[in-house]
């Protein structure tokens, strides 16, 4: 076998090698993307959407540490990058301060540019790394100041905002011991602005308010005369009447500032950045192809337990299997899929376990092929799942939930230093969950816990070692069968919390542990190339009676029933190896992606897997007995399955223009697939090659507006389980059309326009009589649009939407009529998900969310023989906070509505839950 001594060599070598190195105006071109735009860009710009450059007045003070203006204003010259580890809003007596805490503040150099009336300083060569999210915000923190946020504004940028109620604030900046400080003051109100102003007498000085004392000069004091450098020539002017009252005296209390946000608390639903369509940190606004982040804010929001449920958010992702599913399925853009990556790698077992919620940071839907960097997979797309990693600044968590149907639930994360110089760092996510669904003797039992540990080993050195464990025990959903459900059954109607199994644990049951260890090693050469190693392993054991319905007789009452006793395991191995550098050619810059990734795959028994006898059941008066279960049938002999791949990948992100980028890359891949009997002799041996290109551009008429185009191809290596054959790579080729809009620096949407064909599909080979074999004379094919939104649309109001329209229909087949629709694939689906914070007065701290969920009528089977009809699914939740405190009371299906998931057959037809309740209570420091 030529490629398993190199796949095993080579996964030694770079675990070893690994372990060693351990963006004036909004629309201001719209009219090249359409006249209906350019009237809600109208619409939507801001009153003063004119660029200004306002001078930061950087003064000495006892804050100071001799920190002069051409340290704090740099260009980007610094060799490494600066992390901020929190973010905190101070009152103070002029107005706010915005403190960004930093191990190395004296390398934060800000560089302003002004809108409207934000002030904004970016600061290259930085990064956010706060505790529990990627961005901070926070609403109307002082008087006169509408907002704050500081966000990663590109990769390596971080963008400090913050946007004025009467104009633009002035700011002054110091660096402290504390880190970078800017220091604002708000444009005066209405009423003192009625005043005649006094008129400063030097360029420096217009940059402050006229009533501005000096550093040393406390409110309360009466002002030092001026000098003809830092003060008006004129006297002051006399306070209005509303400002008569002489301030109180302040103590020594009242000096201390007041702290008005929790650090690094993140309130957005819009994250500018995401890894999955590059492989790099890129801004979604440069990378051609349609992705959608969604963020652990939502997840919390929406108090979701498994990705399936996540992923409603993402319209063109459909569940294929039920929320009481052992497994997670789904399809994208009309496809089922398999690919779901953790933190990049490739990982089956998230397929055939559920996935916790807990520990993810953010989900990433990549839509449409993505084998030029990850390796063979389905033509619909991709889901990286993102999980928290340890930060610096300590931070703990606690929860607990209580729900309809007996649920009950608690969850921890914890993270923080373990040492005084901050560089081992470490996090902790464990949950317990357990219900009883609404299904009758349907009980589910989730335990999960998953530790990660950070060693910042040099300026430029990081390796982050990450486990986790989770165990669940439940018995198989089955669901119920189409006649009686969907269809009309002659004895009536089914009712939805009817269970068709036994509830017996000898019987049926699907017990599933799973056991994920892996490390990142990241090392930076210079602030232009960098180096990654990044190493997974999986093990998953399953213990499964799975009891399964296989014929409905003539009476449309009696279900026959069949019982599969297993024990079985998965073992998953992934290496990924890559570089990335930055550099130019002549006024060309490029990104340059080159890796090299490896997978091994084993499937094998953990017992004995065998067929038994089980007696039918009345599915409308239902007798459940142990004795049903009756004899042997067939025994299975352990047959197992070794998949091996090598895939060497290249990408360039070229940038052109300032507006216009350009990306190029391909993969090729060897993969192998072997068979083997019990005796461990191969008995069916298959090595495939194939090579996935991928062409994106992206043109940006204006810093709002992104115009792309995206060509990418797919593979997938076929096995038929029917007769254990190997078939050629099946292969996905895409075509799309976007475009990406920032409507405000909180507000973002794409729209994009798609064909995808599937081909090599599997069909029934008509020759054969039996029709047990297949042959790969099979196409498919997908049309659609996509268009998502996300992001804050007033302060405190924030939403996450998308409608999917998808045309996926059968164009070649032996069997099944052309043109008929993919099972499970609606023609419309639409969700948005909102949530607005009351921002001020008795009421601050309360919230309310409200979810709509459409999905449309589709065909429950390729044959197209039955549909499960349209729905709509309301959700609504209730917040409240106080310093640390927080609860929330969520409504899943408000309305009570009866409607239907997904099937996987006429017998195979899955209820949604009924109206369900939640109270979760959660104490953070």
């Amino acid at each position: 076998m030529p490629l398993e001594p190199l796949v095993k060599s080579l996964l030694f070598k770079g675990l070893v090698s690994g372990a060693i190195r351990m963006k004036s105006g909004l629309m201001s071109d719209i009219r090249s993307v359409g006249l209906a735009l350019a009237v809600i860009s109208s619409l939507v710009q801001p009153a003063h959407a004119g660029t200004h450059t306002t001078e930061l007045s950087i003064i000495d003070s006892q804050k100071s540490h001799s920190t002069n203006s051409a340290q704090l204003l740099g260009q980007r010259n610094d060799s490494s990058i600066t992390k901020v580890t929190a973010v905190r809003v101070n009152s103070t007596d002029k107005g706010i301060e915005v403190i960004l805490e930093s191990p190395n503040a004296e390398a934060l150099k800000p560089v302003n540019s002004n809108q409207g009336n934000s002030f904004i300083a970016d600061i290259p060569n930085a990064v956010l790394e706060l505790p529990e999210s990627k961005d901070f915000s926070i609403a109307n923190p002082g008087s006169g100041v509408v907002s704050v946020s500081v966000t990663q504004a590109d990769a390596n940028t971080v963008r400090v905002t913050v946007t004025g109620e009467a104009g633009l604030p002035t700011a002054e900046l110091f660096d402290s011991d504390e880190g970078l400080v800017f220091e604002l003051a708000p444009v005066a109100s209405a009423t003192e602005r009625s005043q005649p102003p006094e008129q400063p007498t030097s360029e420096t000085e217009r940059s402050q308010p006229p009533e501005q004392p000096t550093s040393e000069t406390q409110p309360s004091q009466a002002p030092e005369q001026p000098t003809s450098e830092t003060q008006p020539s004129q006297p002051p002017e006399q306070p209005t009447a509303e400002s008569e009252t002489p301030p109180e005296q302040p103590t020594a209390e009242s000096d201390e500032p007041i702290e008005l946000v929790v650090t690094g608390e993140q309130d957005g639903y819009r994250v500018p950045t995401a890894s999955t369509a590059t492989k790099t940190d890129t801004p979604l606004r440069d990378v051609p192809q349609a992705i959608q982040v969604i963020p652990r804010q939502v997840l919390q929001d929406q108090q979701v337990r498994r990705l399936n449920e996540a992923l409603r958010n993402a319209p063109g992702v459909i569940a294929n299997n039920s929320e009481r599913s052992a497994f997670e399925g789904f399809t994208i853009r009309g496809f089922s899929n398999r690919n779901i990556i953790r933190n990049g790698l490739r990982d089956d077992t998230n397929i055939t376990t559920n996935v916790n919620i807990e520990n993810i940071e953010q989900i990433e839907v990549l839509r449409g092929p993505a084998s030029v960097l990850f390796g063979q997979g389905g033509a619909g797309g991709t889901i990286n799942i993102v999980t928290k990693k340890p930060q610096s600044t300590p931070y703990y968590f606690i929860e607990g939930t209580i729900g309809s149907f007996d649920t009950y639930g608690g969850s921890i994360d914890f993270t923080g230093p373990l040492n005084d110089d901050r560089t081992l760092l470490y996090r902790l996510n464990a949950s317990a969950y357990i219900t009883d669904t609404f299904v009758d003797f349907f009980e589910t039992e989730r335990y999960f816990i998953a530790p990660s540990l950070t060693w910042l080993m040099g300026k430029n050195t990081e390796l982050t070692l990450e486990a986790e464990y989770s165990n669940q025990k439940q018995p198989n959903d089955r669901g119920l069968p189409a006649v009686g459900t969907v269809l009309p059954n002659p004895n009536g109607k089914l009712p939805i919390n009817r269970f068709i199994g036994e509830p017996f644990d000898e019987i049926d049951k699907n017990n599933r542990q799973s056991l994920r260890i892996g490390y990142n090693f990241e090392h930076r050469f210079s602030e232009n190339w960098q180096f990654r190693n990044n190493f997974n392993f999986s093990y998953l054991s399953v213990e499964q009676n799975s009891l399964f319905p296989s014929a409905l007789l003539e009476n449309n009452r009696t279900l026959e029933r069949g019982l599969f006793i297993g024990e079985f395991a998965e073992q998953a191995y992934n290496l990924d190896t890559n570089i990335v550098g930055n550099f130019k050619t002549g006024s060309i810059d490029h990104k340059l992606l080159f890796g090299v990734d490896l997978s091994r795959e084993v499937s094998y028994q953990e017992g004995r897997n065998f067929l038994r006898e089980l007696d039918p059941i009345d599915i409308f008066n239902p007798i459940y007995r142990r004795e049903s279960a009756g004899a042997d049938l067939e025994e299975f002999a352990d047959a197992p399955t070794i998949s091996q791949g090598l895939g060497i990948y290249l990408q360039d992100q070229i940038s052109l223009l300032e507006n216009l980028k350009l990306v190029l890359g391909g993969r090729f891949d060897i993969v192998t697939e072997e068979l083997e009997d019990s005796q461990g002799e191969t008995t069916a041996f298959q090595q495939d090659e194939a090579f996935s290109p991928r062409v994106g551009i992206v043109y940006q008429p204006s810093e709002a507006v992104s115009l792309y185009a995206n060509y990418s191809r797919s593979f997938q290596q076929v096995t038929d389980s029917t007769s254990n054959r190997l078939f050629v790579p099946e292969r996905g080729t895409l075509y799309e059309l976007g475009m990406k809009v920032d409507w405000t620096n909180n507000l973002s949407s794409t729209i994009a326009l798609y064909q995808i064909t599937r081909s090599n599909v599997l069909t029934t080979d008509i020759s054969d009589p039996s029709r047990r074999t297949s042959i790969q004379t099979g196409e498919q094919r997908s049309r659609g649009i996509d268009l998502d939104i996300t992001g804050e649309i007033l302060p405190g109001w924030r939403i996450i939407g998308s409608y999917a329209y998808t045309d996926a229909q059968v164009t070649k087949d032996n069997e099944i009529s052309e043109g008929n629709r993919i099972n499970n694939v609606p023609e419309h689906a639409f969700s948005l998900w909102s949530r607005y914070d009351i921002q001020q007065g008795n009421l601050q701290g309360l919230g309310f969310g409200l979810g709509l969920f459409y999905v449309g009528e589709r065909q429950g089977d390729l044959n197209n023989s039955f549909s499960l009809p349209s729905y709509v699914r309301t959700d609504a939740a209730l917040f409240y906070r106080r310093d640390n405190f927080r609860a929330a009371l969520n409504f899943q299906n408000l309305f009570d509505n009866e409607y239907f998931e997904t099937a996987e057959s006429d017998l195979r037809v899955f209820p949604g839950a009924p109206r369900t309740i939640k109270f979760t209570l959660g104490w953070e420091l």
